[in-house]
């Protein structure tokens, strides 16, 4: 089958995608139950039907990747004279497509600080199916010798004399965990993840007396009650004993996992 071609060659790519595939057709459709597309960040293989009904649904499955959905999703839509935003297609019937994250995006969490706890995190987490970006100011802390191996995770070490400016480009959903040897680079990362509200998590390691005084300054920057009630802090599920930073790590893990949105199941 031409469709399975196309999902090998985008997988050995390593191209995110959605597979949209015509569920069930009620009355007049321009194609029948079966027909299947595959949707990209850029590109479109395969149809559906064309017209409004396939921008719809590619517009659908583009905001699933951006949201790094990977659950499938039914989308229903009636073809009527009225139209949409792509045109009209007046057939008449009801067309339910399914949308599959076929490669699903892994879910991005982005470790601040590259000390021994953000090392130990990012061993533990390693063995999930995710991307974990480890950020730090000081380039020797980012041996890649440390790194550990065979690693389920996909694991980028990203140097940033300023870390705060990593941010912008961490996409939507991403989980922030802040770690930095500096309370001035965790009080600067923290005030711009802030004014980004698509953050699923934003844990903060350190004392209450600590985050006391942050939420001080994060007042006097402009942070309203809601904004600072975003962040997690201490981090770490409570109740895991130990404070070493494989303790940490595991503790911080756990917590982790109940914002975690993994794929179950993949092509």
């Amino acid at each position: 089958m031409v469709w399975l071609e196309t999902l090998q060659k985008l997988q050995d790519l390593g191209e995110v995608c959605v597979s949209v595939t015509i569920a069930q057709v009620r009355g007049h459709a321009p194609r029948g139950a079966g027909s299947k597309m595959f949707v990209t960040k850029t590109e479109v293989y395969g149809s559906v039907g064309g017209g409004n009904l396939e921008q719809s649904a590619v517009e659908h499955a583009r905001r699933m990747m951006r949201k790094q959905t990977v659950h499938p999703e039914l989308f229903t839509m009636t073809l009527t004279p009225e139209g949409g935003d792509w045109g009209v297609q007046c057939c008449g019937g009801e067309v339910t497509l399914l949308l599959e994250p076929a490669n699903p995006i892994r879910p991005t969490v982005a470790i601040f600080g590259a000390g021994h706890v953000g090392w130990a995190l990012a061993n533990v987490l390693s063995a999930l199916p995710i991307a974990i970006r480890l950020i730090d100011s000081r380039a020797d802390q980012l041996d890649s010798n440390r790194a550990p191996k065979g690693r389920e995770a996909k694991l980028s070490l990203n140097h940033h004399p300023v870390p705060e400016a990593a941010l912008d480009g961490l996409p939507e959903s991403s989980h922030i965990l802040i770690m930095t040897h500096d309370h001035a680079e965790d009080i600067a990362i923290l005030d711009v993840a802030l004014k980004r509200d698509d953050f699923t998590y934003i844990g903060l390691i350190g004392s209450s007396v600590k985050w006391a005084h942050f939420q001080r300054e994060l007042a006097q920057q402009g942070h309203d009650e809601a904004a600072l009630a975003r962040v997690t802090t201490p981090i770490g599920l409570p109740g895991v004993p130990g404070n070493s930073p494989q303790a940490i790590a595991i503790a911080a893990a756990a917590q982790l996992l109940g914002y975690l949105e993994l794929p179950e199941t993949q092509f």
